[in-house]
């Protein structure tokens, strides 16, 4: 696979095998990850791996909090909080295109909560990887961490891995550090869920569009 092939290629799965990720195959994906830049060499990366009864224990509570009404303030502001064109256009294609593909229609909102619920599980993927940033550092090493996550998600298309970028996962940000124990001075920036594609789902075969090069580049001569 080449990296126009595996950039082309890697897309956002919401259902997976449950079938284990040996732990050293997870361990060769971020050794290969941890090569991407950084400002000044920080690589500001911290990276909890879970899986098994660990998972299961944090995506209960999560989801408990979520289910009793309870709300958390993400470590950072992931979405603008007013939204503009094209990205208001974009953001509602998005969903309503996911839930075409599944057959829920705009007006069912309960089946839409519990898809939507499917996000605090990882999708039930067997291994979710949690990343974290010291809250001192500034925009510069979230761009950095950016490349990292996407050196994550392709060094696990090539060995045969699935992958989801979650920012639902960073939306109850004490119960996931208290849980990992991890210190207060990180910031959960998001989550990848990991594990093998299940090929069958309807869900799997969903994605979205791009848009054309001419509308997002400028060529000067």
């Amino acid at each position: 696979m080449t990296v126009s092939e595996a950039l082309k290629t890697r897309k956002s799965t919401r259902a997976f095998l449950p079938k284990a990720v040996p732990q050293a195959l997870i361990e060769e994906i971020l050794e290969d990850a941890k090569y991407a830049p950084s400002g000044v060499n920080m690589q500001p990366w911290h990276v909890c791996v879970v899986s098994g009864e660990k998972k299961r224990t944090l995506e209960q509570k999560v989801i408990e909090a979520f289910e009793s009404g309870h709300k958390e303030v993400m470590d950072y502001a992931y979405y603008p909080s007013t939204w503009e064109e094209p990205y208001q256009s974009r953001r509602k294609e998005t969903g309503l295109l996911m839930y075409s593909t599944l057959g829920i229609a705009k007006e069912d909102k309960q089946r839409q909560m519990e898809q939507w619920k499917l996000n605090y599980r990882a999708f039930d993927a067997p291994v979710v990887l949690y990343f974290f940033i010291d809250a001192s550092l500034e925009k510069g090493s979230y761009l950095d961490y950016g490349m990292f996550l996407q050196s994550v998600m392709l060094s696990s298309l090539e060995k045969g891995l699935a992958t989801c970028p979650q920012a639902a996962l960073a939306e109850f940000p004490s119960i996931v550090k208290e849980e990992l124990g991890v210190a207060s001075n990180k910031l959960l920036l998001c989550g990848i869920a990991m594990g093998y594609e299940d090929k069958e789902a309807l869900i799997n075969g969903y994605r979205t569009p791009r848009i054309a090069l001419s509308e997002f580049a400028t060529f000067y001569h």
